[in-house]
């Protein structure tokens, strides 16, 4: 086998891994933690902490959340977390690295559900 056919053979293999470890990247490799962290606003609404997470091995973009009925007696840094469409857009769509975190707070009388909508992989 020739030296430019083993190389690339070699380039081709890692593409495919690279695009395998993409694929891994799912909604589901974003975790949303969320914490009432004990203060209250105007001493009604509690103010909770979101911590989402990527928990993929490649970097992720434009990371949505849905979040049925999502209100906020303080405002939130749409740089952070605003809405865009049927879903929530987090951290204005930049890139999370691996094991990186965007984390933001609202206030409301009771919490609310957050998931992931979809993410984009950055492999």
């Amino acid at each position: 086998m020739s030296r430019s056919i083993k190389i690339t053979a070699a380039i081709f293999l890692l593409l495919l891994v690279a695009q395998a470890e993409c694929q891994g990247c799912t909604p589901s490799s974003v975790s949303v933690e969320q914490t009432n962290t004990g203060k209250k606003v105007d001493g009604i609404d509690m103010v909770f902490q979101v911590t989402v997470t990527n928990r993929c091995r490649c970097a992720v973009s434009n990371v949505y959340l849905r979040s049925n009925g999502f209100s906020s007696f303080t405002p939130i840094d749409p740089k952070l977390f605003r809405r865009n469409g049927s879903a929530y857009l987090l951290g204005g769509g930049r890139r999370i690295p691996s094991s990186e975190s965007v984390t933001f707070q609202y206030a409301w009388g009771h919490y609310f559900k957050m998931a992931p909508a979809s993410v984009q992989a950055q492999c």
